[in-house]
């Protein structure tokens, strides 16, 4: 019986090797496809690390003292360090300390990391030297704010990067997974990595979610309704009305065109999209062009002539004079430059505006700040005018590092290092299904609005008009997110603090850029604060005096908005000359 099994093992093993050496070749040849990139959207410009070399050798000419101190307070605490290990070895018993900090970081959750001495000092010398590093990175006098931050930011993904989680041979989950299946698990792992680089033209991505469990129009995105324009840029969809009377004034949503409209359909317990028509309103919604190279002279411009257009089309097939428009993270930024626009030009069509996590004053960049400085931007400039666009697994990948540990190490362990299939997650997966940006449209957005804050400045021309948020002049709504990293609330209130609506409210939702907007009443998971419409102050002074309301936000905003939307009308079914929704351009993928 002995025998067999390890006969059985044996031929198991040489199978493995056979795969591993296959797999291996294809990996090679799949990296070997990666497009040439310009150096400036793959790391910070030389700059940043000459400004550091000569803050250091500055420290040390005039503060020696202070190197020193660090290089001792160091290697104090690495010996101190093996001094313990050594001891609790002589006793072969390891004690670790209780606030180590492992039981906080969910890497170091499984419990070798603490009774295990290989893995436990693996662990603390990590520590050890992590924050050996934050200190020396903070301690250097930059020249500015911005250098500083960037260091700060450049360490911190060294440091997760380097994590001992990161690698197999310091990972006791992996280990234990390989054992448990006989390597098969490493095998699995390698294969998942090969599928990723094949899959994404030579580029690392790890894919976050299981792309064979979900298809838009099937099992997300079911919402019924009918494309009733379709343009270069957009199609039109109209929902299908499901109460016997609707208010008589249409709303139409303005999503971001980085991604795909279904974020607010993804199924039907939390659809905003469901939940706006169960209310009884006329809802239209734009599915974005995912644009290819053909669109590199596409730009903010023509997106604001987009916006205008679908507003033509909604007034042609309703009758209805006024609208109430929404506009979502980039796509309320849009609406914000067409809302200042139509104000100049006389045109008082919207009859309300809503803003989700929407940033209009760039002022303060928060996270972004290692992104939006010139090299970082110039790099961008020069990738967009060799492509045409600025393809979306960048765009993927630039984002998923302001969550390193969770969107890119994490899903990469349980990949790689566990040889875990990638979960059928309806949320990962819309977040991997993010569209290209069209060249001249992404450099007017970060030159012009992220860089020069032209919005709040001097003003950002279009259309032979300068346009101001003070410009913007009719009642608006405006939803933030507690925690959201991408459009933080409080930037996004001091946005709304300078438009010139004597009628604005905001209201903060709880969780972030996602969840904080996708939560819908019946959940009952995250509640949300109220004010009232005094902007004189700074948002800490609104978030004090503001009341928090249990629950979904989405009761409270429509509310408000149902005095913006005219008496109830009969319903009509929407009459679809392109075909049902969700449409063909959210299936397009390039």
């Amino acid at each position: 019986m002995g025998g067999a099994q390890t006969l059985a093992a044996t031929g198991q093993l040489a199978e493995n090797m056979e795969r591993i050496e296959s797999l291996t070749q294809r990996l090679a040849a799949a990296l070997a496809q990666k497009p040439m990139r310009d150096p400036g959207v793959e790391a910070p410009g030389a700059d940043l690390m000459v400004n550091a070399g000569m803050a250091w050798a500055k420290m040390w000419a005039e503060q020696p003292a202070r190197i020193l101190e660090q290089q001792v307070k160091y290697w104090g605490a690495t010996l101190a360090h093996y001094a313990e290990m050594q001891s609790q070895f002589a006793r072969g018993k390891m004690t670790a300390p209780e606030d180590d900090g492992a039981e906080a970081d969910k890497r170091f959750r499984n419990p070798l990391w603490r009774s295990h001495p290989y893995f436990n000092t693996v662990k603390t010398q990590y520590q050890i030297n992590a924050q050996a590093m934050r200190d020396a990175a903070e301690e250097l006098d930059m020249l500015n704010e911005t250098d500083q931050y960037r260091l700060n930011w450049l360490t911190n993904q060294i440091i997760d990067m380097f994590a001992p989680t990161n690698f197999f041979a310091t990972n006791p989950d992996a280990i234990e997974r390989a054992l448990e299946t006989e390597g098969e698990s490493l095998v699995k792992g390698l294969e998942n990595l090969v599928r990723d680089v094949e899959s994404h033209g030579g580029e690392m991505v790890v894919s976050l979610a299981d792309n064979n469990a979900f298809a838009v129009g099937e099992n997300i995105g079911t919402a019924k309704g009918e494309v009733v324009r379709q343009e270069k840029l957009y199609e039109l969809i109209q929902f299908s009305p499901t109460t016997e009377k609707v208010r008589a004034t249409p709303i139409v949503i303005f999503p971001p065109w980085i991604n795909k409209f279904y974020i607010l359909d993804l199924k039907p317990e939390n659809s905003l999209i469901r939940w706006i028509v169960d209310q009884g309103y006329k809802l239209f919604v734009v599915s974005w062009k995912n644009p290819d190279p053909s669109y590199a002279d596409t730009g903010l411009e023509d997106y604001v002539s987009a916006y205008l257009s679908v507003m033509d089309a909604i007034e042609e097939i309703t009758a209805e004079p006024k609208l109430n428009a929404i506009g979502y993270c980039i796509g309320g930024t849009t609406l914000t430059l067409t809302l200042a626009l139509m104000a100049q030009r006389g045109d008082d069509r919207v009859n309300s505006a809503t803003f989700f996590t929407t940033l209009t004053d760039f002022s303060e960049q928060g996270e972004f700040v290692p992104f939006l400085q010139d090299d970082f931007v110039d790099g961008i400039t020069a990738e967009v005018e060799r492509s045409g666009i600025f393809a979306s697994q960048l765009m993927t990948r630039t984002m998923s590092f302001l969550r390193a540990n969770d969107l890119v190490w994490g899903p990469a362990i349980r990949s790689y290092l566990m040889g875990e299939a990638p979960p059928a997650f309806d949320l990962l997966y819309w977040n991997g299904d993010a569209t290209n940006l069209p060249g001249k449209m992404t450099i007017d957005y970060l030159r012009g609005l992220c860089q020069q804050n032209l919005l709040v400045g001097d003003g950002y021309p279009m259309m032979g008009h300068k346009l101001h948020l003070s410009d913007v002049k009719l009642p608006l709504c405006a939803i933030g997110c507690e925690t959201d990293h991408i459009a933080p609330w409080k930037y996004s209130w001091r946005g709304i603090k300078q438009m010139g609506s004597d009628n604005k409210r905001f209201i903060m939702s709880e969780s972030g850029h996602i969840a904080g907007i996708v939560n819908p009443p019946s959940k009952k998971k995250y509640g949300h604060y109220t004010g009232d419409g005094d902007f004189s102050g700074e948002p800490e002074d609104w978030l004090e005096k503001a009341s928090f309301n249990p629950g979904s936000w989405w009761p409270s905003w429509e509310k408000w908005l149902r005095d913006f939307s005219g008496e109830q009308v009969p319903a009509r079914v929407p009459d679809g000359r392109f075909g049902p929704a969700p449409g063909s351009y959210v299936h397009q993928k390039y």
